[in-house]
C-alpha cells in the first residue's frame, strides 16, 4: 500500500513539474525603426541578352512578424556610362521592380538610383565577367565523417587578370542557398574549383549551382558578411558590427540601409547527385 501511494505521489509531482515547464513567457523586445532593404543584384546569365532584370525593395520587420514589408512607391533607375537610363517599375505592387530593356556590357560602369520616402539613394558598380563551369566531380566518401557527398565545380581562371567569384549552391529541402566566395590571388590562370558538401545530400537530389563574377568591393563585403554569419557565438562574444553595403543616402550617408548593388555575368548548372 505504501509503495502504491508513493507511486501516485511521484506521478503527481512529475505532472506538476512538466505542467510548470510549459508556461508562456512573453519577451519584451526592443523595437528599432524599420530600415530600407534594397536587393539590387543584376545577373546576366551567359547565352541570354540580359534584358530582363529585377530589383527588390522592402523594409525590415519585427521579430514576430512573418511577412515581408514591400515598398511599392519607389522610383528606380539604372544609368550606364553612356547616360542611357533603364527604368524599373513595380507593376504588381509587390516590391519587385522589373525592366525588360536592360543592356549589359562587361566592365561597363552602372549607377543605381532609388528615390523613396523623399530620400535619394545611389550606388555605382561595374559589371564583372565570370569563367564558365567546365566540369563536376562528385565524391561519395567526403566530409568530416568520410560518409558525406562532396561536389567540386571546376572552372578555368583567366591569366593576368584579378578575378573574384561568388558561387551559390541550392537544394530544394534547404530554405536558403549556401554562399561561397573565391579569389585568384594564388591560382591566377589555373583550373580551380568551388566546393560543396551537405550532410543530408542524397542520390537523386538536384543541386542548383550558379557562378557569379563579382567586384573586389563586393567580395570584401561578402567576406565580412559570411564571416559574421558563420562565426561561433558565445555568451560573452562581442556583437557583430553592422555590415554596410554600397547604397548610400545622398543627403545623410550615416543613416544607412541594408543591401548591395552588384552586377554579375553568371553561369549555372543543375547537377543531379549520382
Amino acid at each position: 500500500m505504501t509503495n502504491t501511494i508513493s507511486k501516485y505521489i511521484g506521478l503527481i509531482f512529475i505532472s506538476l513539474f512538466f505542467t510548470s515547464c510549459i508556461d508562456t513567457v512573453d519577451v519584451d523586445l526592443a523595437t528599432a525603426k524599420p530600415r530600407l532593404v534594397i536587393d539590387a543584384a543584376i545577373k546576366w546569365q551567359k547565352g541570354t541578352d540580359g534584358s530582363e532584370q529585377q530589383i527588390k525593395i522592402s523594409r525590415t520587420r519585427g521579430f514576430y512578424e512573418n511577412a515581408a514589408v514591400p515598398v511599392t512607391d519607389a522610383l528606380v533607375e539604372i544609368t550606364d556610362e553612356n547616360n542611357q537610363i533603364f527604368t524599373f517599375t513595380d507593376a504588381d505592387e509587390d516590391g519587385i521592380y522589373i525592366t525588360d530593356n536592360f543592356q549589359p556590357q562587361l566592365e561597363n560602369e552602372y549607377t543605381l538610383s532609388v528615390n523613396v520616402d523623399n530620400r535619394s539613394f545611389k550606388a555605382t558598380e561595374k559589371l564583372k565577367s565570370v569563367s564558365s563551369i567546365d566540369s563536376i566531380q562528385q565524391i561519395k566518401d567526403g566530409g568530416f565523417t568520410g560518409e558525406d557527398i562532396e561536389v567540386k565545380v571546376y572552372y578555368k581562371d583567366p591569366a593576368n587578370i584579378e578575378n573574384f567569384y561568388l558561387y551559390t549552391f541550392d537544394v530544394d529541402y534547404l530554405a536558403f542557398p549556401t554562399f561561397s566566395i573565391f579569389d585568384d590571388e594564388f591560382n591566377d590562370g589555373n583550373t580551380i574549383f568551388a566546393y560543396y558538401t551537405e550532410e543530408d545530400l542524397e542520390i537523386g537530389d538536384t543541386l542548383k549551382i550558379r557562378a557569379h563574377g563579382i567586384s573586389d568591393t563586393y567580395y570584401n563585403y561578402l567576406e565580412v558578411l559570411l564571416d559574421q554569419a558563420g562565426a561561433a557565438g558565445g555568451p560573452f562574444q562581442t556583437q557583430p558590427a553592422t555590415v554596410r553595403g554600397n547604397i548610400v543616402d545622398q543627403d545623410n550617408p550615416e543613416d544607412y540601409i541594408f543591401g548591395y548593388f552588384s552586377l554579375s555575368e553568371t553561369d549555372h548548372l543543375n547537377y543531379e547527385i549520382k
